[in-house]
């Protein structure tokens, strides 16, 4: 119920008029102000206008859902698509609110909110926790998105260490750092490619090239293309039963799981084809799903490595034949300071002379690599860490290198069945997501939007 109003405020103070920049940009600092309100007070409306414009015209949030309007409304619908929400709570801590996907990066810190006991502050230990969360996941120089609540009791937190109060002191640092890492992680850790959305496709195609109507249980004759569309129509030339006979003869060759329901399609659906030695194209209840198998298995290579080191340990295997690599006196110095190190890693490698080295063992996963390039690279990242202190932190970035070489490579032909088992090996794995560099892995194609690129249904 409170109105303020200011006028002429720089009227006896020109010399303060010449640090004004454009109007726009001083009301989209304006703007600014008011949408951290926003997002710290739901039970509050709010309403912006701008020279007899509405900007903003904000209800008050009381349910879940009208939440997530308002969330929407301020960082836009883009973000509440692509954003998971999280609520972990560890005593006295608690984190709730809504974190982009690594998909959804900015190329600027612009859309990051967060705010402790309803004051929104920006804190370097707290920007270095979801930097930490984010790291396997985000690819270089982006910046995540997130509205995230800190919930803490007040004594636990000193508000009163910067003048505008956008900085704050924990009583215990390192354990508000840990909470929110941990929480994210997590949350991060847990997404896996959806479910499907439950989009009704009424024609599934089955191994023998029919049509099946998903609603009736009835079976069709008419031969089904690529994506469960009827072909109603033959090109010039070419009878339906050629089609037909074409459409069985590639069933047979590539058999597809067949399906009675559209729950029993996994989420990223069944492998179709290949696309230049790099993409696989598969089919599920949603539409098409194009996923890059370089990436994918990188990153599933790079988990399976992980927990195999936190674990048992990575298991490795003798080379029938050890292979001896030339190298520099440094790299040798180096592999022989870090031997204990290798191990872990799953390699075995001994000098063979002041410019030489014998690699005797190698991962199991990765018993298909280049192994000489792959001690290279290992190598190198060693030299470039330097110490064993900031090696044994950067291990999960040597992981990395050495599953970049355990993936398949570009322009390897894969069947049906590797494909397929590709894509459930990616439903499995934590963040496959993203690469280990954090590109995206895979997309999907929607329908409705391969509809639109042919112009259907106009």
């Amino acid at each position: 119920g409170t109105t303020v109003e200011v006028r002429d405020l720089f009227f006896n103070t020109p010399a303060r008029r010449k640090f004004l920049r454009t109007e726009r940009t001083e009301f989209n600092h304006l703007e600014e102000v008011v949408k951290r309100l926003a997002l710290s007070r739901f039970d509050v409306a709010f309403n912006l206008r701008h020279n007899g414009k509405a900007i903003h015209s904000l209800r008050s949030a009381g349910s879940p859902a009208e939440r997530q309007r308002r969330v929407a409304s301020v960082c836009g619908p883009a973000f509440m698509e692509q954003a998971i929400a999280i609520d972990a709570e560890a005593p006295p801590y608690r984190l709730w609110g809504w974190v982009g996907l690594p998909t959804f990066s900015r190329s600027q810190a612009d859309l990051q909110y967060f705010f402790v006991n309803g004051r929104v502050i920006r804190d370097k230990l707290i920007a270095h926790a979801v930097r930490q969360a984010y790291r396997a996941v985000l690819y270089h120089g982006r910046h995540p998105a997130f509205v995230l609540y800190l919930e803490l009791d007040p004594a636990q937190v000193d508000v009163n260490v910067h003048p505008t109060k956008h900085e704050v002191r924990f009583r215990d640092g390192r354990a508000v750092h840990n909470f929110i890492f941990s929480s994210l992680h997590r949350a991060l850790a847990e997404v896996r490619p959806g479910e499907a959305s439950g989009v009704e496709t009424p024609l599934v195609a089955t191994a023998d090239g029919l049509a099946v109507d998903t609603t009736t249980g009835e079976i069709s004759d008419q031969p089904v293309l690529a994506w469960g569309v009827p072909a109603h129509s033959a090109s010039a030339g070419v009878s339906p039963a050629r089609v037909a006979e074409q459409v069985r003869d590639y069933g047979r060759l590539h058999p597809v799981p067949e399906v009675t329901a559209a729950e029993d399609v996994p989420p990223l659906g069944y492998a179709i084809a290949q696309l230049h030695g790099i993409y696989i194209l598969a089919e599920n209840n949603d539409g098409l799903v194009l996923v890059d198998m370089h990436a994918a298995h990188e990153r599933i290579t790079y988990e399976r490595l992980k927990t195999a080191r936190s674990d048992e340990g990575i298991r490795s295997q003798p080379l029938l034949v050890p292979q001896s690599v030339a190298v520099s006196q440094r790299e040798v110095q180096v592999a022989q300071e870090h031997a204990a190190f290798f191990g872990e890693l799953g390699l075995q490698v001994e000098a063979a002379g002041e410019e030489a080295l014998v690699i005797r063992e190698i991962p199991v996963s990765l018993r298909d690599s280049d192994v000489e390039q792959l001690l290279r690279d290992v190598l190198a990242d060693l030299i470039e860490y330097g110490s064993s202190e900031r090696i044994a932190a950067h291990a999960d970035e040597i992981l990395s290198t050495m599953a970049c070489h355990g993936s398949v490579r570009a322009n390897r032909r894969l069947t049906i069945p590797e494909m397929n088992a590709l894509l459930r090996d990616m439903e499995e794995t934590e963040r496959s997501g993203q690469c280990n560099h954090g590109r995206p892995t895979w997309t999907q194609l929607k329908l409705e939007e391969l509809d639109k690129l042919f112009l259907r249904g106009r």
